[in-house]
């Protein structure tokens, strides 16, 4: 079955323009239709996200990615249960072996509440129990991932702030237990995204060949 991500919106390396170096945002079926550099539909219904290390970034940062994002923000309370699943293979990675390829974002913050990362072969997690909580709780749910393998990544959320994090490899599967978020995230929003986005800086001197590369094969979103 084919990955659909139409109506998603897709964050990537490339600038808007030649005048406006921030990075471009467009839905999936744009993206599909019109920069297969990016992001392409392979044969099997895959959809391959590619973000060279040197390019186009958000705002004040130096850092790339090739992005999902839900197009439509959402309460905790909105819905019983909010759900992400990724299937997903990592082709290539960045020179500093370190990319973040799932998170639970928050609307006009740039501190997610649950960031998930491969970083030099392992599942990662940082979580925020709180909205203000300027350094996240670091943790590893699974090692043995390498380059090339398959793997899935789930991330669920209650309607009262009940968390977790699921990574699965090779019939291994591991959970990162229920990660309460406090009361001080109620009346936030919150969308999920996906995909790669390198965790080192580019500059001047920054190869073209490096980049982050990952194929989706399976994605599943559901809010109810």
């Amino acid at each position: 079955m084919a990955v659909n991500i139409d109506t998603l919106i897709i964050t990537t390396p490339l600038a808007k323009s030649a005048s406006d170096p921030l990075a471009l945002e467009v839905t999936g079926a744009q993206a599909l239709a019109t920069l297969p550099q990016v992001v392409r539909r392979l044969d099997n219904g895959a959809v391959r996200m590619t973000a060279p290390t040197k390019g186009a970034s958000s705002k004040s940062t130096h850092r790339t990615r090739c992005e999902w994002k839900e197009a439509t923000y959402w309460a905790m309370n909105s819905a019983n249960r909010h759900f992400s699943h990724q299937r997903m293979v990592l082709e290539q990675v960045n020179s500093a072996q370190k990319v973040v390829i799932a998170q639970m974002h928050v609307k006009d913050d740039d501190s997610p509440a649950i960031k998930v990362f491969w970083n030099k072969g392992r599942i990662t997690l940082g979580f925020r129990r709180d909205f203000d909580q300027v350094t996240p709780i670091n943790s590893t749910l699974l090692a043995g991932v390498p380059l090339g393998a398959l793997f899935d990544i789930s991330i669920e959320v209650t309607a009262d702030g009940s968390a977790k994090v699921i990574a699965i490899h090779d019939g291994r599967e591991a959970d990162s237990g229920t990660l309460k978020l406090t009361s001080s995230w109620y009346g936030r929003t919150f969308n999920f995204h996906g995909g790669v986005y390198n965790q080192v800086d580019y500059s001047a001197a920054t190869p073209a060949e490096d980049r982050s590369v990952c194929v989706i094969s399976q994605l599943a979103l559901a809010h109810a």
